[in-house]
């Protein structure tokens, strides 16, 4: 299992609506594939993102400057590998872009090592279970009207999905809650909806907000206020009566501890980009389940089950259909569910037709 080369592709994805939250607007995404290959002829793939296409230089340029760490070494240890690699980004910072650069490869380790095993890596990593809760996140936006929303959710529920994410975050509160309500009413009570203010509020509004809304059975308020305000987290969470989700803007398992430490959530979301790839969302789930703190995983939905599926306290994974072009195999939600992919590895491999037509050069 000898690493002989690693390649990069850049690839604009647009997306089939435009996407706006109160802290992000975009009509694509920007991604650099990853592919490592190995003398056996095993090949590993995974990707990164950035919302904006002009920074995919800076990603595409910090993976290949951790290839001295990567090329000669023999694949199956990707623990050394990552040790190297986090020791290497110490300088720049053990955070950001240089992070993301390590997950790119630490994740196409992985996908290299269940091919050679001949199992996916749900498995590998010793399964929990053969399918998992999905919630549909690939709409529902800030920017939609309620007829919108309403229309677009029902569209969810028709694809299979029993629980739904609504943005939040309208500078009129009651807009808000009127958005909540209209989309309870027209999904009835079967179907679960979670918000996510994106970091939109200060503590007070939050929990005015809050406070408005739980009577119509949210299943959690996500990001409420600034990643970085964990106090302003914990103090929403002791004071509301919906939980809590947090945890997708920090970095690797310290981030994680620093959140937990602080009490700040009810529920992990680690996001595999930012974590620094599977071998540390590995270690961060288990530091969640010490904790008592359930896990779901953000974004990334296909590498992500290969978490969903070995972690017990993993409870559910975001869908998110903006990266389904870049595979040839594709998610199949049923009665609220994904199963886990029974391929080799991550389980998915890129449809090179598609990327050409989307290559950035």
């Amino acid at each position: 299992m000898k690493i002989v080369d690693i390649k990069t592709l850049k690839v604009e994805v647009p997306l089939e609506k435009l996407m706006i939250t109160a802290i992000h607007r975009t009509d694509s995404v920007g991604c650099v594939l990853v592919s490592i290959e190995t003398e056996c002829g095993y090949v590993g793939e995974n990707y990164i993102f950035a919302l904006n296409k002009s920074r995919l230089d800076v990603f595409e340029g910090m993976i290949m400057s951790l290839a001295q760490h990567v090329v000669g070494e023999n694949a199956l240890y990707v623990e050394r590998i990552w040790e190297k690699m986090w020791a290497d980004i110490n300088p720049v910072g053990q955070k950001g872009i240089a992070v993301s650069a390590i997950s790119a490869i630490d994740t196409a380790l992985w996908d290299l090592i269940g091919k050679k095993a001949g199992l996916p890596l749900y498995q590998l990593f010793g399964g929990c279970r053969d399918s998992v809760k999905a919630y549909a996140s690939s709409g529902l936006w800030l920017s939609s009207s309620i007829d919108e929303l309403v229309d677009e959710a029902r569209g969810f529920v028709d694809q299979g999905f029993r629980s739904v994410k609504l943005r939040l975050g309208k500078q009129n509160v009651a807009e808000d809650v009127a958005r909540v309500a209209a989309l309870r009413e027209a999904l009835g009570e079967d179907i679960e909806i979670l918000t996510d203010a994106n970091q939109s509020l200060t503590p007070r509004q939050a929990m005015r907000l809050a406070r408005q809304i739980e009577k119509y059975n949210i299943g959690w308020f996500e990001e409420p206020v600034s990643s970085h305000d964990l106090a302003g987290h914990a103090r929403i969470l002791e004071a509301i009566n919906i939980p809590v989700a947090s945890g997708e803007t920090d970095y690797t398992r310290f981030g994680m501890k620093a959140i937990l430490d602080a009490r700040a959530v009810d529920i992990l979301m680690p996001d595999l980009q930012r974590i620094g790839g599977l071998s540390e969302f590995r270690k961060s789930v288990a530091l969640a389940s010490a904790y008592h703190v359930p896990v779901s995983t953000h974004i990334f939905t296909e590498q992500s089950l290969s978490i969903a599926g070995s972690a017990a306290n993993c409870i559910s994974v975001e869908h998110v259909s903006w990266f389904s072009p870049l595979y040839l195999e594709k998610m199949q939600i049923c009665e609220g569910e994904i199963a886990m992919p029974q391929a080799p590895g991550l389980g998915f491999t890129f449809d090179y037709n598609f990327i050409e037509q989307h290559r950035i050069r």
